[in-house]
């Protein structure tokens, strides 16, 4: 990667080895001369620093544009085809049934970026290989995410004891309380990340969680630990957007726990909701005042 170096009186350019970009540089900048005790080109000047970065930045954009053009015919060539995934003119676009784990492996793909506006996923063409990399499981999850197919599951597990416990779970959700262990110092207040989801806890009575309550519906206990159940409340858009994430992953103690810190992998799924919520809103009170 090139990058430009401040001295006292210019700047450095570390360029990449070739001759195309050598050859473009000096003549971007003629007054330019290697400097073997720097092992670097040397540009005299007191704005040599910002000249040779727009000038870097110029040949970054141009080698994005040329990567997305390969993508693009290779993708014309042998296209991926799909229910899912169509070819814009700009990005491959990605519209796929409501899934957080399918959320999360999309994201994995290098450059992919949400467009609220029409609602799909955009990928860069660059980033094609990447793509069909990740796509066998992305196209599962998401025909696994088709309303049919969670209707079918529903079905399927209507009367059977995992059906009871997702309905078990399903009602203890709506009680708004979550385990946690007594000795861990909880922030009261703050956006925290749980095994379901980002929630804002409000404080309890210090009544005692069962053990089986906590391994059936939340999580497995840590033995010997005695919890008490807390209450909890979603946030509000304006909240999780000021909500800094944590910048490492949580780690095994903290998971064990049952709460940790909110990665911002986890806010934006949050925020997202958050918006939904706030949308909702907005329309039942446009409704009620027509």
């Amino acid at each position: 990667m090139a990058e430009a170096v401040e001295s006292a009186t210019g700047a450095t350019a570390d360029l990449p080895h070739d001759r195309v970009t050598i050859e473009r540089f000096r003549q971007a900048f003629p007054r330019a001369r290697w400097s073997e005790h720097k092992r670097a080109w040397f540009v005299p000047g007191r704005t040599a620093q910002t000249r040779i970065g727009r000038f870097l930045a110029r040949l970054e954009a141009e080698g994005e544009a040329f990567a997305d053009e390969k993508g693009r015919d290779a993708f014309a060539f042998d296209p991926i085809k799909s229910r899912y995934l169509e070819a814009g003119s700009t990005a491959l676009l990605i519209r796929t049934p409501y899934s957080r784990r399918l959320i999360s492996k999309i994201r994995e793909i290098e450059g992919a970026r949400w467009d609220p506006d029409r609602k799909l996923w955009a990928v860069p063409y660059r980033s094609l290989e990447d793509l069909r990399r990740h796509w066998p499981l992305i196209e599962t999850i998401a025909a696994e995410s088709e309303p049919e197919a969670r209707q079918e599951r529903r079905n399927a597990l209507s009367g059977t004891e995992e059906g009871e416990v997702k309905k078990a779970r399903a009602r203890e959700r709506r009680r708004r309380r979550y385990p946690v262990p007594v000795t861990s110092m909880l922030p009261i207040d703050r956006a925290i990340s749980t095994k379901m989801g980002v929630v804002f806890f409000l404080g309890g009575s210090g009544e005692l969680a069962d053990a089986k309550t906590i391994e059936t519906l939340y999580f497995p206990p840590v033995e010997a630990e005695d919890y008490v159940w807390v209450d909890w409340r979603v946030g509000t858009l304006a909240e999780l957007v000021t909500t800094w994430p944590t910048r490492s992953e949580p780690t095994v103690e903290e998971r064990k726990r049952g709460w940790w810190l909110p990665t911002l992998d986890e806010l934006r799924i949050a925020r997202r909701a958050a918006r939904s919520r706030e949308k909702a809103r907005q329309h039942r009170l446009s409704k009620d005042d027509a």
